[in-house]
């Protein structure tokens, strides 16, 4: 099974700058979306031609032009849910869980701690609460987890670790929740198979030329219950692919 994980920065906007190419090479069973900043009539006949014989599912913030995810998938789920269940967590459109026969798969866009750290209580708050609920559907079968974390785990996982110290996605308390997240029975796939690897980043800065530099960050994952790891293939990124400030990352699972 294929799926793939893009944070598209504006679905209108990446839709005329490649987005089309990529989908149909992917080839995705799942294609699962983060930042699509869009209400679903604001899909038009001819994007969403962009996409036959998948099923999409949207989750929009209720401000309009702000975050919003959604899935595209061949096979329809056993059940689609939104948020995950806690009322100051809604509003936002920033989780979408799918449910299939084998495991639950769930497309999460993390609130960003913001500059000066505005925002990094709630995003702390939004761990714990997020840590809490995909245990719970761990609890009831195996889960995928897909999406834009927005933050970088390790040193290896951003070009400049030291001078990002305290700027958001790399701050101490961030790196420690989603240790904790792991802790809890989830395995960063991209990490398990590649411990070593330098330079895989999967967002670059519109300034600097940041890109064509390849100094990136690795913020964009997919985690697997512990249990799922023998069935983990392979877990990419594709960092040609144009569109958006981040590129799409893919997991192969043989289940």
């Amino acid at each position: 099974m294929r799926l793939i994980s893009w944070n598209v920065n504006g679905l209108r906007a990446c839709l005329k700058k490649g987005f089309g190419d990529f989908f149909r090479a992917a080839a995705a069973d799942v294609f699962c979306l983060q930042e699509t900043k869009l209400q679903p009539e604001q899909i038009t006949e001819a994007a969403a031609a962009e996409w036959p014989g998948y099923t999409g599912f949207w989750h929009s913030a209720r401000k309009k032009g702000y975050s919003g995810t959604a899935a595209l998938t061949k096979t329809l789920p056993l059940a689609v849910a939104y948020d995950i269940g806690r009322e100051e967590h809604q509003g936002e459109g920033r989780v979408i869980t799918l449910e299939f026969a084998d495991f639950f798969l769930v497309n999460v866009y993390t609130p960003n701690a913001q500059r000066e750290l505005a925002r990094l209580p709630y995003r702390l708050e939004w761990d714990d609460a997020f840590r809490a609920y995909l245990s719970g559907l761990d609890g009831r079968k195996p889960v995928v987890v897909c999406g834009d974390m927005n933050v970088a785990h390790q040193e290896i996982d951003l070009r400049h670790p030291k001078a990002n110290r305290r700027n958001a996605g790399f701050t101490d308390e961030e790196r420690g929740k989603f240790t904790e997240l792991l802790a809890a029975g989830f395995i960063d796939t991209f990490r398990y198979l590649y411990p070593e690897r330098r330079d895989a980043y999967t967002w670059w800065s519109y300034m600097r030329n940041a890109r064509e530099n390849n100094s990136g960050w690795r913020i964009d994952y997919f985690l697997v219950s512990r249990r799922l790891a023998p069935a983990v293939r392979e877990s990419a990124i594709y960092a040609a692919a144009p569109g958006s400030d981040h590129c799409p990352v893919g997991l192969e699972l043989e289940i």
